[in-house]
């Protein structure tokens, strides 16, 4: 799907969901930055419900507007969107907000004003343990993904294993799960590269890969930071195993990698997206040819999922809900997505759903 056919879509359901609009929920994420075209995938998602719930009635016969905000993946910027979507606009919850040290930063302003956010788009493990009150994931951690991530590689056969890490808190949880990995398969990284999470040295970096020879290289980052990063890498002449973690894993992503993106290997953090006998997978897919799309995205389905999980509390909580109702409401779900895809939460856990897989790049197109 194009990039420009996405943003159409995404300004037309955006001006479909301001009409008569009551409850009134909020997202900061990055619109313009490093991962807008992943985040445009996920806002795909999430509006394809909201639009079928509002032209059904809404929830007890109030229509959800979602107010979103540019941050650019930028954590002040997070933090101002969010005080104003809380104090200023008085949103009932947040939702899919974007980026680890984005989503750690704003905690405090949820705690102060007991507002729950819904899905965050990171699998921080400090977003998991210790709970987070007002935090309720969808999504497994990032630290999961990146020990299968580090299992997958060795059991191929593969010993020289690099890693590209980026410096900063999302980059740091997700290496604890590479290094749980590394130690099961009783290795070590060949490499082991910092790269600044918004201009990454690719100088210094792609060097430094090459001359340990890395047979495969997990790229721990995000959007364009990790595509330049594997365009310089195959530039300079290596055939190294790229894996990179669910963040990722959007079409824009395979786009931006273009002709760099044959055999890249993406974690997933949700069934595939092409399982069409899976119910969640139908509804989407139903939900998404009716706008004109014929295929859903990884990311796509990931806004979809945390949407439906919302939607589901706002409909148990009852008419007129208030942010302390529907916290009460989300620390005692138990929601089946179908097929055995549970998300469950208690005032001791906040979880959500407990799933990593593996897909590969073929055809331009995630395959698992």
């Amino acid at each position: 799907m194009s990039s420009f056919r996405v943003a159409a879509l995404v300004l037309a359901m955006w001006s479909a969901s301001a009409v008569s609009a009551q409850i009134l929920i909020g997202q900061s994420a990055d619109l313009s930055g490093p991962v807008a075209a992943s985040v445009k995938e996920t806002i795909l998602g999430s509006q394809l419900l909201i639009d079928q719930v509002n032209a059904q009635g809404g929830i007890h016969g109030e229509q959800i507007e979602v107010i979103r905000l540019d941050d650019g993946l930028d954590p002040k910027r997070s933090l101002e969107n969010t005080r104003i979507l809380i104090e200023d606009r008085k949103v009932l919850a947040m939702l899919l907000n974007r980026g680890t040290p984005n989503t750690l930063a704003v905690i405090p302003l949820l705690d102060k004003h007991g507002v729950p956010l819904i899905g965050p788009s990171t699998g921080a493990m400090s977003l998991h343990r210790p709970v987070q009150k007002h935090v309720f994931n969808v999504r497994s951690t990032y630290q999961r993904e990146a020990e299968k991530a580090v299992q997958h590689l060795h059991t191929t056969g593969i010993q020289r294993i690099a890693v590209v890490q980026a410096d900063d808190s999302f980059g740091k949880d997700a290496m604890e799960g590479a290094s749980k990995g590394f130690e099961k398969a009783g290795l070590t990284p060949a490499v082991l590269a910092l790269a600044d999470r918004s201009k990454p040295d690719y100088s210094a970096i792609v060097p430094q890969l090459t001359k340990a020879n890395a047979q495969a290289v997990l790229w721990i980052g995000s959007g364009t930071a990790v595509t330049e990063g594997v365009k310089a890498l195959r530039a300079a002449g290596s055939a190294a195993q790229i894996i990179t973690l669910s963040n990722n894993a959007a079409s824009g992503f395979i786009k931006e990698l273009g002709s760099a993106s044959a055999g890249v290997i993406i974690t997933q953090v949700l069934p595939y997206e092409r399982s069409v006998a899976h119910p969640l997978i139908k509804e989407a897919l139903g939900l998404a040819k009716a706008k004109g799309q014929n295929e859903l995205s990884p990311a796509l389905l990931e806004g979809f999922v945390a949407t439906k999980v919302l939607v589901e509390a706002l409909r148990r909580t009852g008419p007129k809900p208030t942010r302390a109702k529907l916290l009460a409401t989300l620390n005692s779900l138990q929601y089946d997505l179908g097929s055995g895809l549970d998300v469950s939460y208690s005032p001791q856990d906040h979880t959500g759903i407990d799933f990593v897989d593996l897909s590969i790049v073929s055809d331009g197109r995630f395959k698992r």
